[in-house]
């Protein structure tokens, strides 16, 4: 899975204009000149991370990635938001306060949690096993880089509609399909390169045409493959925050998920347990 981040990208758009009248290729004109301005508006609301491989993507998938941006809540929201906090398959729970880079991860059964801060390297925070403290440094940084591993999976998992436009990222537009219930969707191809854990990954995501959601995707461990390792919904799409985020992966969930304004003291520097507000 990937960590991803937001580079102005114009698209320009030519229009074939046939011989008409004076009138009628003013009116004409006028449309592509609204056009142009309506694209250049999604690509100043939306700018993509520096990085991503917008020459090689197609126009067509960068205007649906900001579709799907506008739909799950908007880039000034996503910009905002401060703390998000969610459960990952009933296994773990994380913190990260987008602002910093603080991620906190705390198993569920008490065998781990995890302090540090991913935007920042060399890696630095606390870890403890059980209820004792890794101190020892070669110790300390195995599992600060496990930790940081585990964030940029467990983010992609729940964030990714709103990581489309993200360093490293290729976007294609694949096809026209259909999902459960029959429902038209567009597919986009995401590759990558020299970024996140795994760049050989592939993924086809399916945006739902007209609520603009992500309502399903494949995964390909290689993007070389043909078929892919494995097909997942996103349903029950809920408004947490001033985002519109699915925890629902069909065999598997996401859930305890909320995003908050306010950072409770200590959550990034203590063990004790914490209660969001």
């Amino acid at each position: 899975m990937k960590k991803i981040i937001f580079m102005l990208l114009p698209i320009l758009i030519t229009f074939s204009l046939a011989s008409c009248g004076g009138s009628n290729t003013q009116n004409t004109a006028s449309n592509t000149d609204s056009s142009q301005i309506n694209t250049q508006q999604f690509q100043e609301e939306n700018p993509a991370a520096e990085g991503f491989d917008a020459q090689n993507s197609d126009p067509k998938a960068i205007k649906i990635a900001n579709e799907v941006m506008k739909a799950s809540g908007g880039r000034a929201n996503w910009d905002k938001t401060r703390l998000i906090s969610w459960n990952f398959f009933n296994r773990r729970q994380l913190y990260w306060d987008k602002k910093t880079g603080d991620v906190r991860i705390d198993y569920n059964n008490g065998k781990m949690n995890i302090l540090l801060n991913v935007y920042r390297e060399p890696l630095k925070g606390k870890v403890r096993k059980g209820s004792v403290a890794i101190t020892q440094a070669d110790s300390l940084q195995k599992y600060l880089k496990r930790g940081k591993s585990i964030w940029i999976n467990d983010m992609y998992w729940l964030c990714m509609p709103f990581k489309l436009k993200d360093s490293g990222v290729t976007l294609k537009y694949a096809r026209e399909d259909t999902v459960k219930g029959g429902r038209k969707a567009d597919v986009l191809t995401l590759s990558f390169k020299n970024v996140g854990d795994t760049p050989q990954n592939k993924y086809e995501v399916y945006i739902d045409q007209q609520s603009k959601l992500v309502t399903q995707w494949a995964y390909f461990k290689e993007a070389s493959q043909d078929s892919a390792n494995f097909v997942m919904p996103w349903l029950d799409y809920q408004k947490y925050g001033n985002l519109m985020l699915s925890g629902n992966r069909g065999r598997a969930k996401l859930s305890n998920i909320q995003v908050v304004d306010s950072v409770p003291e200590k959550l990034f520097t203590s063990f004790d347990k914490v209660t969001l507000k």
